[in-house]
């Protein structure tokens, strides 16, 4: 891509981000996602309406005055985006690609964690790991991570979550905040997902298209795989054929649905073609 086109989709995503942050998600991502704890700030003079049982026994008898503890949220996190940069993310039959999309949630989230004072990092991933960036603190950094999700050309087709998650668990020792930004194709991670959620504090955001999971009576259609990259016919006529597909993708997207909630994982569908603010709010108020 030329640096000239690279600037100014970042600095679109930048702005849209940015304001929707400021206006929306900041204080929603705060409430959603909480400190580790409360720890003790300062003593003030006990004033009407405080807690019997905040005051501080020791500092009143030594003042011959009731005074209290005041305590203030231990908040500084670690927000990790791992963030799926395989060949299907490059679809988008209306609006935008998922890849497009998962740039500007990704700018979302960072802005607000940035708002909140966390660092925030990320990994792309493919069926490889693409890029691995440390968490830091910084608007230069979190526009580094838009540019790499849309600039990078992964080596990679497929996707291995799996792998991901893996390597994601390797990297961070320490719990933190994981968004997993994919659309999800893929099978055999469920172990993995269910280990990380004990560790860390994962959200899972599903990207669709509004092509996928109906199939459409075309004839016979040249279809082309952008993950196995193989190319075949596909005799869309069949209503035999177009059932069994449907139902293929409703109880893939239903075992998804099954695990996530066994997992303790918070899931939410964004699809591209539609507004995300509802669906990414709603799941920020389950959590608040």
């Amino acid at each position: 891509m030329e640096a000239a086109e690279l600037i100014r989709r970042v600095r679109r995503v930048e702005l849209r981000a940015r304001g929707l942050s400021n206006q929306v998600f900041s204080g929603e991502y705060h409430s959603a996602f909480k400190g580790r704890g409360m720890a003790f700030s300062e003593n003030r003079a006990y004033q009407h309406g405080d807690e019997i049982r905040t005051i501080d026994w020791n500092v009143t008898a030594r003042m011959r005055s009731p005074y209290v503890k005041v305590f203030q949220e231990e908040r500084e996190l670690t927000a990790m985006l791992l963030i799926d940069v395989s060949a299907s993310g490059t679809i988008g039959s209306r609006g935008s690609t998922k890849r497009e999309l998962a740039a500007e949630l990704a700018a979302v989230l960072a802005f607000s964690a940035g708002q909140n004072n966390d660092k925030i990092g990320a990994l792309l991933f493919s069926d490889r790991i693409e890029r691995f960036i440390p968490p830091k603190k910084g608007r230069s950094h979190i526009l580094r991570i838009v540019r790499e999700i849309i600039d990078l050309e992964p080596q990679g087709q497929g996707t291995d979550i799996a792998a991901a998650l893996e390597h994601f668990g390797r990297a961070m020792k320490k719990r933190c905040i994981a968004f997993l930004i994919s659309d999800l194709q893929d099978r055999g991670f469920e172990d993995i997902l269910k280990r990380t959620a004990r560790r860390h504090d994962l959200v899972a955001l599903q990207l669709r298209d509004a092509i996928e999971g109906k199939a459409m009576k075309l004839g016979w259609v040249s279809g082309f795989d952008p993950e196995s990259r193989t190319l075949g016919h596909i005799g869309t006529g069949s209503l035999r054929w177009r059932k069994r597909y449907e139902k293929a993708l409703a109880e893939h997207q239903a075992h998804l649905e099954s695990e996530m909630k066994r997992s303790g994982v918070d899931h939410a569908i964004l699809h591209t073609d539609r507004p995300y603010v509802q669906p990414l709010m709603q799941l920020f108020d389950r959590r608040g």
